[in-house]
């Protein structure tokens, strides 16, 4: 073939291709085998590769492609993203019907039921019929372009029916088949298994590398018409009806209510029905059908006034309340958070539940050691339904909520117009996150992945107030948390875990004791092996150690709150590890075998290693490192672009080297 058949021969192939996919993972129909689909993959594939010009975006072979991205690029939405609050049960849907009704004027309101699948929201865009971009949610405003990602999925189509300039949203999702088999093979393989579905089909989404979300199998259901507003169908029933047309996968099961009685009816059949599809479902979306009401209706600051989520019971388990601890948030709201015995709920452990405040402590009427009903439904916190009278032991406890604040002791209020209680000192909660971060940082604990904004989420939904929470979170406290889907919970808690092994330099620096930085901890770190027994007397006369920073040490060791935490730490399983020295070797000390008592001060950016390895090369030899020069600095390590602390050491004529003589130093 010359160009110009090959051209034409690539064409028709895309579109032949493009029929055969859509009629199978769309439509459910196969219309050529497998083997002869594959077949046409591969001659388009060596066509485009003989002539990469003719390769365009709607190309089947770009549905996998290209190198694992670094970072995800972040993206604007044409049109704002909502979520839908929930009810529960019949009356709160009439209530919903009643309310509908009213605002607009009392006329009759007929609605469509959709199922509602249990994955994750994805916005797709496309121009002049061929997909450009496709984006997560995120904060509804702005969310990541997972654009290769989702090429990587069959039912997504890259090429409309028709050439229109589109914004549609819909659920991404793993099917129960895909997913069993998928947890099977992590079994085999000891990897970690997937909670659920969603988190799996989440997870893949957010993975750099589009491989591995095409080895999830991933499929699509598309829902909702966004842009342009002007094309959107007079109804919901006619959108739906629209997208199939072209060329979505929608999901067939979606129902004309006349009203809210047949909204109940197709509520009931599926809450029968719903285990029967191969894809999780939680419960139907019920949406005012006419597009004119809809937009009379209008939205409230995260959700549609026109529709609601209408979910079956969540998943329950029964368990015991073992406490109830008053967390305080960065605002300084605090929130009583019950302490379960670990319980397994829709296939996570969860080990807390939120009371939200006091009146629904009264409410509940529950006590602590009472056996209490959990429920953890869809993205939120677990919470308790109630406990059960029949099982109340006769030293059940009374909750009381605080007088004083748990955190730094100031007066608990009650604003007048709100539930919540507050500490009346405006800097608690915010001095309180900054502690929190310090403690997690590089310099101490150093638990990767639990950054300031993960604090601040943990700290805002009261599961954490203090360091000692920290330890005792279990990986389904955080599932039900944004920014947690799939692995990620399951990293968080094993790289909590592995933090709990710390030497007692860093641990002594996670405290935050006031004037006691690295240097000085490891002063102090070599003259005792217990934090618990660390002298009160005499300090000053440890070499290094000055007035002001003995007299924080007293004064920290004095408070009881700081007794306390050290306790609350050891019975967390913290552990003090000891350090390894290299034997020191006199002769040797300049040559890497041994560096004891040589101190190292950093300048600049390393490139081959960090500063901080480089701190714990030099001390595992024997050595220490200073973060400012003195007399008795014996070496700075130059890195790009050095600050003050050059010009000092050639002033006192302290050794200068170079990054690549450091490490020839400590190999």
């Amino acid at each position: 073939m010359d160009k110009k058949q090959t051209k034409e021969r690539i064409k028709k192939l895309k579109k032949v291709i493009q029929e055969a996919r859509h009629s199978y993972h769309v439509l459910d129909k196969s219309i050529m085998s497998d083997a002869a689909l594959d077949s046409l993959k591969h001659e388009l594939y060596e066509l485009e590769q003989k002539y990469p010009e003719f390769i365009t975006a709607d190309s089947p072979s770009q549905r996998i492609g290209g190198k694992p991205l670094e970072k995800f690029k972040k993206l604007r939405h044409i049109v704002s993203q909502w979520s839908f609050n929930d009810v529960f049960d019949e009356s709160e849907i009439k209530n919903f019907d009643q309310r509908m009704a009213r605002e607009i004027g009392n006329k009759e309101v007929d609605y469509t039921a959709e199922l509602k699948i249990d994955g994750m929201h994805i916005i797709l865009t496309y121009e002049k019929g061929v997909f450009k971009t496709g984006a997560t949610r995120g904060d509804g405003k702005i969310g990541e372009d997972v654009t290769q990602n989702l090429k990587t999925i069959e039912s997504i189509p890259l090429r409309l029916k028709k050439a229109l300039d589109i914004v549609v949203e819909g659920e991404i999702f793993m099917r129960k088949s895909v997913f069993n088999k998928l947890n099977k093979k992590r079994k085999r393989l000891n990897q970690p298994l997937f909670a659920n579905p969603r988190n799996a089909a989440a997870g893949a989404i957010r993975q750099l590398n589009p491989m591995i979300a095409a080895e999830r199998q991933l499929d699509c259901f598309i829902y909702d018409y966004s842009w342009p507003e002007k094309n959107i169908p007079l109804s919901q029933f006619e959108e739906l009806k629209r997208l199939k047309e072209l060329g979505f996968k929608v999901n067939k099961k979606f129902h004309y209510c006349q009203n809210i009685d047949k909204v109940i009816e197709f509520w009931k059949d599926w809450q029968k029905k719903k285990d029967s599809e191969d894809y999780w479902v939680d419960g139907i979306v019920v949406k005012v059908n006419k597009r004119e009401y809809q937009n009379m209706l209008g939205y409230t600051g995260k959700a549609p006034r026109w529709a609601i989520a209408f979910k079956w019971p969540g998943e329950q388990a029964t368990t015991a309340l073992e406490k109830v601890v008053f967390q305080v948030g960065r605002t300084g709201k605090i929130t009583p958070v019950a302490w379960l015995k670990p319980v397994n709920i829709k296939g996570t452990i969860v080990s807390r539940a939120t009371l939200h405040n006091a009146d629904e402590i009264k409410r509940l009427g529950v006590k602590i050691k009472d056996t209490v009903i959990v429920e953890k439904a869809g993205d939120v916190i677990p919470h308790i339904i109630r406990f059960i009278p029949e099982l109340r032991p006769k030293n059940a406890k009374e909750i009381q909520t605080p007088g004083v604040c748990p955190i730094c002791g100031s007066k608990v209020i009650r604003i007048k117009g709100e539930v919540a209680h507050y500490c009346s000192n405006k800097k608690c909660g915010a001095r309180q996150k900054n502690k929190l971060s310090w403690f997690v940082s590089k310099k101490a604990f150093d638990i990767e992945g639990l950054g300031p904004k993960i604090i601040n989420q943990l700290m805002d939904e009261g599961l954490i107030s203090k360091a000692s929470d920290i330890f005792s979170l279990k990986q389904g406290d955080l599932e039900s948390l944004e920014r947690f889907a799939e692995k990620s919970s399951f990293n968080l808690i094993s790289a909590i875990e592995k933090s709990k092994a710390i030497t007692l330099p860093k641990f002594i620096i996670s405290l935050g004791i006031k004037y006691i930085g690295e240097e000085t901890a490891e002063l102090l770190a070599e003259k005792i092996t217990d934090i618990k027994k660390i002298p009160q007397e005499n300090l000053e006369q440890i070499k290094g150690i000055g007035p002001k920073a003995a007299n924080s040490i007293k004064h920290w060791f004095s408070q009881k709150e700081n007794i306390d935490l050290l306790k609350e730490l050891e019975k967390a399983g913290i552990r003090i590890k000891k350090e390894k020295l290299a034997p020191h070797r006199p002769s040797e000390a300049r040559t890497g075998a041994g560096l004891k008592d040589k101190i190292f001060v950093f300048t600049g950016e390393m490139e081959s290693i960090s500063r901080e390895k480089g701190k714990e090369k030099v001390k595992a030899l024997g050595g220490k490192t200073h973060n400012s020069i003195s007399k008795n600095t014996d070496f700075l390590v130059l890195g790009q672009n050095p600050g003050s602390k050059y010009e000092k050491a050639k002033n006192l004529g302290i050794k200068i080297i170079s990054e690549k003589e450091f490490l020839d130093i400590i190999k």
